[in-house]
C-alpha cells in the first residue's frame, strides 16, 4: 500500500467507526447498564474481532463469498437470528429485582460474543470490504496488514466512546421505568440500524 493513503484510510476508520451502527448501540447500552468496566471485554472483542475478521477477509473468504453467493444468504439469515437474540438481551438488561429469570441474569456481552457478532453484523462487512477493496484491492498481505492495523489503532478509542457516553447517562437512568425504556429503545435502534443492510 502507498504510504500516502494512510491519512485517507485513517479518515476512513474513523468515520466508519464512529458513527452509529449495531456495535456502537450496544456498546452505548452495555456502558449504560454494567458501566465502562464490565463492558471492557465487549468493547475488546469488537477492536480485536473486528482487526480479525478484515485480515481473514482480505486474505481469502473475500473470494469464497463471490465463489459462493449463496452462503452470503446464510450469513444474512444469521446474522438476522444472532440480531434479534441480541436485542432481546438489551431490551431485558438492568431490568428490575422481580422481572423475571432473564432479566436477574443480565450481563454484558462476552469478549468472545462481542467478536464473534463482528461476522454476523451487516455494517462490520461494509466496512471491511469497502477498506478492503479501495485500500488493498490486490489482497496482498502487506496491504491488507496495514488495513486491519489502522482500523485496530482507530477502532477502539472510537468504541469507547460509546461506551463512555452509555456509562454517562446512567445517572439519567435511575429509576426502573427510566432504564426499562431505554433498553428497550436501544433494542429497537439496534435492529433499526442493522435491518436496512440485512434486507438489502
Amino acid at each position: 500500500m502507498d504510504t500516502s493513503l494512510l491519512p485517507a484510510l485513517a479518515l476512513f476508520a474513523l468515520a466508519s467507526s464512529i458513527t452509529p451502527g449495531p456495535n456502537n448501540m450496544m456498546l452505548l447500552a452495555s456502558g449504560a447498564n454494567f458501566g465502562f468496566r464490565r463492558t471492557l471485554p465487549h468493547m475488546l472483542g469488537v477492536a480485536i474481532g473486528f482487526t480479525l475478521m478484515i485480515l481473514l477477509v482480505g486474505l481469502g473468504l473475500m473470494q469464497v463469498l463471490e465463489m459462493y453467493p449463496a452462503f452470503a444468504m446464510v450469513l444474512k439469515g444469521a446474522a438476522l437470528l444472532y440480531l434479534m437474540w441480541l436485542a432481546v438481551k438489551i431490551a431485558r438488561a438492568g431490568a428490575p429485582a422481580g422481572a423475571g429469570d432473564g432479566a436477574q441474569k443480565a450481563r454484558p456481552l462476552t469478549f468472545l460474543q462481542a467478536a464473534g457478532f463482528q461476522w454476523l453484523n451487516p455494517k462490520a462487512w461494509g466496512m471491511a470490504l469497502s477498506a478492503l477493496a479501495v485500500y488493498a484491492p490486490g489482497h496482498d498481505l502487506a496491504a491488507t496488514a496495514a488495513v486491519a492495523a489502522v482500523f485496530g489503532a482507530v477502532n477502539l478509542p472510537c468504541i469507547s466512546v460509546w461506551t463512555a457516553l452509555g456509562q454517562n447517562i446512567r445517572r439519567l437512568l435511575a429509576t426502573p421505568a427510566r432504564l426499562r425504556a431505554f433498553n428497550i429503545a436501544m433494542a429497537l435502534l439496534l435492529v433499526a440500524s442493522t435491518l436496512p443492510a440485512i434486507l438489502a
